[in-house]
């Protein structure tokens, strides 16, 4: 799959050091893979929630942080809509801001 834009794990990794290596691990598997369903894509990431649409979220980090994406399956591409701790995650979902 190709990430769009990988800039959104790197900032979010200077700010949360203990993220870059589940990030990285994240990302890695993206890239070397192509899903072309959510099926495909659970295998990898079992607790990946399906928001609809395209919106996915993943945990990343042992539940600590989420990656909020549009997965493209028909393109090839994953959008990066933002990368957040579980708080994060819960204010801006509560609030409708994802």
């Amino acid at each position: 799959m190709h990430v769009i834009t990988r800039k959104r794990l790197r900032d979010f990794g200077r700010a949360h050091a203990d993220a870059v290596t589940p990030l990285a691990t994240w990302f890695a598997i993206m890239r070397r893979k192509r899903y072309r369903s959510p099926h495909e894509l659970r295998r990898d990431f079992p607790a990946a929630d399906f928001l609809g649409g395209a919106r996915t979220v993943f945990d990343i980090g042992g539940n600590k942080y989420r990656i909020v994406a549009d997965v493209r399956y028909d393109l090839g591409r994953v959008y990066i809509r933002g990368v957040f701790t579980h708080a994060e995650y819960g204010r801006r979902s509560r609030s409708g801001t994802l």
